[in-house]
């Protein structure tokens, strides 16, 4: 449960502090649906007007505000998710769920809004990483909001089946699916440390411009797929093969050799971040088993680079 937020000033509902204090989970909860902090941030701002838009009658007469707040909020998600497969056919190139940075690289919030830690609005946590956020991104609407509700938020299946609306068993079938999807793409556990090695021995290679460094801390079959959205050059399609990755990172090296690379945590893993006269111009993540790199997923649109930019 999150910590309440303190009462507007002057502000006459006694129930501020308790209904401002679901802002966190809602963020969580849509940002976890959405892959995007943006319109995670939308969907609460507009999940709270329309519970401002009650009466104080109405809103008086609801037994548990957070759960109705929930509900909105993720009856909202499913309705934006069920548009966005036609937003992303749309989209130039591979869309990526957008990278979180951790609270001690946050540098500011979107603009105009001041500086905000997102480690204040999403918990990094295993349901937040970026191979997690991917396999979402394959599941409908109905599965994603049925698995993240029942096994990441614990809500019971009678509520979930509300929210989604179908029957408890079709729920539980929902969820129960996504789960298979999620065993079957996540591998075994690698600790922080490991990971942490796997990508600084990644960037060394990447900085010398490595060809056989890099290929072998790539598995096989490893995969890099590019985000900039049509706004920067990235590969439109993803490049695949241990060797074809491997050069590719090599001759962007050798195209822009002042880029500078940095460790950094991406929804709360080892990563990268590549800048250029102190900008960030990419942020990577990187789904890794043992000591190979299955794949690398790499951010350059800049729309989803605002919380790693200072404004």
């Amino acid at each position: 449960m999150t910590n309440p937020s303190e009462p507007g000033q002057g502000r006459p509902d006694p129930g501020l502090s308790a209904i401002m204090s679901e802002r966190r989970q809602l963020t969580n909860l849509a940002y976890r649906l959405l892959g995007s902090l943006a319109d995670a941030e939308d969907v609460v701002q507009e999940t709270y007007a329309r519970w401002y838009a009650m009466t104080e009658r109405q809103r008086e007469a609801i037994d548990s505000p957070g759960a109705w707040l929930t509900t909105v909020a993720s009856r909202i998600c499913l309705d934006l998710l069920g548009s966005a497969r036609a937003r992303r056919e749309r989209y130039v190139g591979e869309w990526i769920p957008e990278p979180l940075p951790d609270r001690t690289e946050w540098i500011s919030g979107r603009p105009g809004a001041g500086i905000v830690d997102p480690a204040d609005r999403v918990t990094l946590d295993e349901s937040v990483n970026m191979a997690f956020l991917v396999v979402l991104e394959a599941m409908t609407p109905a599965e994603r909001v049925a698995f993240m509700l029942h096994d990441v938020f614990r809500y019971p299946f009678t509520e979930v089946a509300e929210i989604v609306g179908r029957t408890p068993a079709a729920c539980r079938q929902l969820a129960s699916s996504a789960r298979r999807r999620i065993r079957t793409s996540q591998p075994d556990a690698v600790s922080a440390a490991q990971r942490a090695d796997v990508v600084r021995a990644f960037k060394q290679a990447w900085e010398a411009k490595d060809i056989d460094g890099l290929i072998g801390l790539l598995a096989p079959d490893a995969t890099a797929t590019g985000d900039g959205g049509g706004l920067v050059t990235a590969a439109l399609h993803p490049v695949e093969g241990a060797e074809q990755v491997a050069r590719f990172f090599a001759d962007r090296r050798g195209a822009a050799p002042d880029l500078t690379l940095v460790e950094c945590t991406v929804n709360g893993q080892p990563g990268l971040v590549t800048q250029l006269d102190g900008v960030t111009v990419s942020v990577m993540a990187f789904d890794i088993t043992g000591d190979r790199i299955n794949h690398v997923w790499a951010v350059l649109n800049p729309d989803k680079l605002r919380a790693w930019t200072a404004h």
